[in-house]
């Protein structure tokens, strides 16, 4: 609706995870390369954690776009709210497996000869799990009895299981310590800091076709990234609402009052609402001091 208005080619704070609007910060960065380190090098099960909106989602879909580019054969599973025989029979469809997919039994001799034979040809294999923090206990235990596929040289199927922080919480339980000490890799994502928080924006507005954006001031920007608490997904939809409001209201610059009714609109909890909150319920208490109500009123 807005992109005419500013110039944009195309939407710069999508929700959806598009890997042509990755922003590189370090532990991006660093996350990306373990998981392909970890695919590359055979290393059998690497969890990838965050909070909510840290970016996980696209760093697999980065990740897939890399075993796509390198004909790697995988398996992606992105709802976990599953079944043990809905997991192998989905494991079997993403895997194109030549056998009856209903079949417990039938996948996994048709998986383990399918893994041999490409392991033979020094191919490798992936299985991605996202929302893992979903998965129940049984179907997380068939997960890890697959990771004991391997031959001399390595496992045979790489696993890579993305969540919550609820994920890191899961595997401490003990019922699931043989699960955690196979898992040779850990990547943890974060909300960005202030810096990382203002380069992002700017980097999505000139991937969008607007270099050296003054639609948010510096200012601005800050208080979005305390407003966020520098979790990309709340930084998109801020800025998208921000976009649309100073569209309507005909302006190419962003303001905090505009911000202030985003906030709300949006619901969003930050440190030092409260005050701004209270400052809302009783304007007299800045205006009029001593009207302001007590207990015995």
């Amino acid at each position: 609706m807005y992109n005419a208005f500013f110039g944009f080619s195309q939407n710069p704070f999508n929700m959806s995870p598009d890997p042509a609007f990755l922003f590189r910060s370090a532990q991006h960065e660093e996350a990306l390369a373990n998981l392909i380190y970890g695919v590359q090098s055979r290393k059998g099960f690497i969890v990838l954690s965050g909070e909510v909106g840290t970016g996980k989602t696209t760093m697999l879909e980065c990740l897939r776009d890399f075993l796509s580019a390198q004909q790697v054969a995988y398996a992606s599973l992105f709802n976990s709210r599953l079944t043990v025989g809905q997991f192998f029979e989905l494991l079997a469809y993403d895997l194109d497996l030549r056998c009856n997919r209903l079949s417990k039994t039938e996948v996994l001799l048709s998986l383990n000869a399918m893994l041999l034979e490409r392991a033979g040809a020094g191919r490798t294999t992936v299985l991605i799990v996202d929302e893992a923090h979903n998965l129940e206990w049984d179907v997380l235990e068939e997960i890890r009895l697959l990771g004991n596929l391997e031959n001399r040289r390595g496992k045979l199927l790489q696993i890579v299981l993305a969540g919550q922080q609820e994920l890191d919480r899961k595997m401490e339980a003990p019922e699931f310590r043989q699960l955690k000490q196979r898992i040779s890799l850990r990547c943890t994502l974060r909300g960005f800091d202030l810096a990382d928080s203002v380069a992002y924006i700017n980097s999505r507005m000139a991937r969008a076709g607007l270099r050296d954006q003054t639609v948010f001031p510096r200012e601005l920007m800050e208080e979005i990234h305390v407003r966020t608490q520098g979790i990309p997904r709340l930084i998109n939809a801020v800025c998208d609402n921000l976009l649309l409001t100073s569209f309507a209201m005909e302006t190419r610059t962003a303001t905090v009052d505009m911000l202030d009714e985003v906030s709300a609109d949006l619901h969003l909890d930050y440190p030092g609402q409260r005050r701004v909150q209270a400052d809302l319920d009783f304007p007299e208490r800045i205006t009029h001091p001593s009207r302001i109500p007590t207990r015995r009123d």
